[in-house]
């Protein structure tokens, strides 16, 4: 069976799929892009009042709070999960990788199962690809690591590095960072992924993530990263917003890769990563959004353009090609997933419309202009989850509806 994309600026394509045709007159056909950090349990703590412009010290407990208002179950990961993937597909976002932190103390290692189940399920429902995170943040490390190996053996099984038969799910593991989990939650995670083939990922050098370290243990994430065993080839870090020239060098020597999170790292006030510097000393580096925590949208080709605008504050600026490369085959590359940057998920965006009127070069026009831009078709696997702009795998509205009741409950 053939699917054929028909009027494109690059011509005609035809890929695995159902018998079927999709108009692309005006449009120009990329990859599907990669959020390569998100935290989709947030899509139901947006704008949530003080969190926005306010130290990481006050955020963290606010945020605890509400989820302690709403209580943090399978419902609200199934629910915040639908409406978080729903938005990115609509975004052209064909994989996301959902870094999952929260976890209610009382649960045991197998009740923390369904909360990782409700997410893939949504995932499965909407014909998006997953990446679930075992994440941990100030979890019992050993809770933390038998957690982990349950939700690997009961979304991935056996998996050859986690990932599924038909690549539309994935496990990896990743504690929050030397800010928030001490030496035995990384070295426990750890020894899970080894075991299990599994990608490992942290969030490393926000400001706040510099500050503690020096506080609590003299030293920078960095070093101790190295000391745990957290920089190598498996291994890709969120943010690096403040990192030396010299740890630049020790990253790319070691084969990390890395994630810029600029619509969460601006607002908060968490710096801004050099990524000229990172891309030009050989690190990969993808893209990501962050949550709705502290990024109140999913939408990664508008958080491409910030990168972009931004860049020459703190080094050479970024080109919208390269950018672009970031947010699909950088991403993919960072979670051990090259072929998902360059070819079996597609977007076809238009580009006919008075919001391109006198661009000469469409990729850059793609992410300079129209910032609220969404594409008219997105192909995942061969499958057309967006038609004419339009969900086809779910009803948006309902999956909207579905989340309002959890998130009404979510402000003080």
């Amino acid at each position: 069976m053939t699917l054929r994309i028909t009027g494109a600026a690059a011509g005609d394509l035809e890929v695995e799929g159902p018998d079927d045709d999709l108009d692309a007159s005006g449009c120009l056909v990329t990859p599907g892009l990669v959020n390569a950090h998100h935290h989709l349990l947030q899509t139901a703590f947006r704008t949530l009042p003080g969190t926005r412009g306010v130290p990481m010290a006050t955020w963290l407990p606010t945020m605890a709070a509400a989820y302690d208002r709403v209580g943090v179950d399978t419902e609200l990961t199934y629910a915040a999960a639908r409406a978080g993937l729903a938005e990115s597909l609509l975004c052209g976002v064909t994989t996301v990788a959902d870094h999952h932190l929260t976890w209610p103390a009382p649960l045991t290692p197998e009740e923390t199962v369904p909360l990782a189940q409700g997410t893939a399920r949504a995932a499965a429902e909407l014909g998006a690809r997953l990446v679930f995170v075992r994440g941990a943040a100030r979890d019992d490390p050993e809770t933390a690591a038998h957690s982990a190996d349950l939700i690997a053996e009961a979304l991935v099984g056996e998996a050859p590095g986690g990932v599924s038969a038909d690549g539309m799910l994935q496990v990896a593991v990743g504690p929050a960072g030397v800010h928030s989990d001490p030496e035995p939650t990384f070295r426990l995670l750890g020894e899970v992924a080894a075991r299990r083939g599994l990608r490992r990922r942290t969030q490393a050098n926000e400001q706040v993530d510099v500050a503690i370290a020096a506080e609590r243990y003299g030293r920078r994430p960095i070093d101790l990263l190295e000391e745990w065993g957290w920089l190598a080839p498996d291994v890709t870090l969120a943010h690096l917003c403040d990192v030396t020239p010299d740890e630049i060098r020790r990253l790319a020597v070691a084969g990390v890769s890395g994630t810029h999170a600029p619509g969460c790292d601006l607002p908060m006030g968490w710096g801004i990563a050099p990524v000229a510097a990172l891309r030009e000393a050989g690190i990969e580096v993808g893209l990501g959004t962050s949550g709705g925590g502290s990024n109140d949208a999913g939408h990664l080709l508008a958080d491409a353009r910030l990168a972009m605008q931004v860049a020459p504050l703190v080094g050479p600026p970024l080109a919208a090609a390269d950018v672009l490369e970031m947010a699909t085959a950088g991403s993919a590359a960072g979670l051990g997933r090259p072929g998902l940057g360059s070819g079996p998920d597609l977007c076809v965006w238009d580009v006919s419309g008075v919001a391109d009127a006198g661009v000469h070069d469409p990729v850059a026009g793609l992410l300079w202009a129209s910032p609220g831009r969404r594409p008219r078709h997105v192909v995942v696997a061969g499958r057309v989850v967006v038609r004419d702009g339009v969900l086809v795998t779910a009803d948006e509205h309902e999956i909207a509806a579905g989340l309002r009741r959890f998130s009404a409950c979510a402000a003080p």
